[in-house]
């Protein structure tokens, strides 16, 4: 079966191995004829970037790239790239690499045209409303590893430098207006990138999947998400150079991002702001937050994951799959407490008290307050 297709949902996607080759086609198809090229320190110098970049200057779209980003990016970072942005004279933006510079290049192109400040488009209400929606840059997103799915994402988790907590800018035309999803791309991925990220989309699946609102859709696509990083997460992670599991798990990113339109929950209402204060994997934290999660909502998730555990070929219903999900955990060397993260001088009243303002505690099955979180955290402290 030949893994590789032209979609339009949710945005213009280029599926494929070595559809990198196309990028110029696909600045001019998002009408960018000077792209800023936004990835992370760690690929500045990689062989994918330098040939990326190589392809747009053969193009005569130039060769030019912002590469400060953090690994979980801040205010900073968006106010230094827009600057070099504007600085630069650039009409569109490359976004390349993992989450964080997917986030970033989002980030960058929606605050270039705006006078507001960046907390101004923080998610909450109808704040996006604010941004002058006509000034946003056309965005080209290429991911580099799977996880995120922030290539087909509407939002940016931006941290903010002063406070330590993570938020999320969010505006529709944030979305970009084309992604090159290339597995030949994520192949060079260290072990534990590929375990991290690949359990970020897991996180997503499961918790689109537990959110009580109503969008079959997304129920669907988190569902069947899941099944892929299930049987193709521990062959990427075992067999790098695996072309069909990294496809299948580029697939199962893009699938978790799309489906948590539905809502996230406390995995991530926990994980943020601990990734905010403590500098940690995303994906890692949320796979050390799981089964805590899991147990917390059973009460209103058994049901669901009873049906879903069959067609994922887990045994057991809802308890098999708690039992699968620590299992699979361990075949990652998952730890299984903050503290084995090396996660230390924990102040578990802080971090609750920033898990319960974030915006992901509104798509939990269960209603989470200070109380219920510091529970939480402290189950999974150590």
């Amino acid at each position: 079966m030949s893994l590789t297709g032209n979609w339009s949902y949710p945005t213009s996607v280029r599926f494929g191995a070595g559809r990198i080759s196309e990028i110029a086609e696909s600045c001019e198809a998002a009408g960018i004829k000077r792209p800023l090229l936004v990835t992370d320190r760690g690929l500045a110098d990689n062989p994918i970037t330098v040939r990326t970049l190589s392809l747009l200057d053969a193009a005569g779209l130039g060769a030019h790239a912002f590469s400060d980003v953090d690994p979980n990016p801040s205010d900073t970072n968006v106010n230094n790239g827009v600057k070099a942005y504007v600085d630069g004279g650039f009409d569109g933006v490359v976004a390349f690499g993992g989450g964080s510079a997917l986030d970033l290049g989002k980030a960058i192109a929606f605050m270039a045209g705006q006078t507001r400040p960046l907390w101004d488009f923080e998610d909450i209400g109808d704040w996006w409303t604010r941004a002058n929606a006509d000034a946003i840059a056309p965005v080209v997103a290429v991911p580099t590893t799977a996880g995120t799915g922030s290539e087909v994402g509407r939002a940016s988790v931006i941290t903010d430098s002063n406070t330590h907590v993570k938020k999320i800018i969010f505006h529709p035309k944030m979305l970009p207006a084309v992604v090159i999803c290339d597995p030949e791309l994520t192949i060079g991925m260290p072990a534990f990138i590929t375990a991290g990220t690949g359990l970020d989309a897991f996180a997503h699946c499961v918790e689109a999947y537990s959110s009580p609102h109503y969008h079959p859709m997304s129920q669907g696509i988190a569902l069947e998400g899941m099944r892929l990083v299930i049987d193709n997460l521990p062959t990427a992670y075992q067999q790098p150079d695996h072309i069909e599991a990294r496809a299948n798990m580029m697939s199962a990113a893009a699938m978790g991002a799309t489906a948590f339109q539905k809502g996230l929950g406390a995995i991530h209402a926990l994980s943020h702001p601990i990734g905010a204060v403590h500098n940690t994997h995303h994906g890692t934290t949320n796979a050390v937050c799981m089964p805590a999660v899991l147990a917390f909502n059973a009460s209103a998730i058994k049901d669901r994951f009873d049906l879903a555990a069959g067609y994922l070929g887990i045994s057991g219903g809802f308890a098999g799959f708690c039992e699968f999900v620590n299992g699979f955990n361990d075949q990652f060397d998952i730890p299984k407490t903050l503290n084995a993260m090396g996660v230390t001088d924990i102040d578990i009243q802080k971090l609750a008290e920033a898990a319960v303002k974030d915006p992901s505690c509104g798509g939990n099955p269960i209603e989470l307050t200070t109380s219920n979180l510091t529970s939480l955290l402290e189950s999974i402290a150590g």
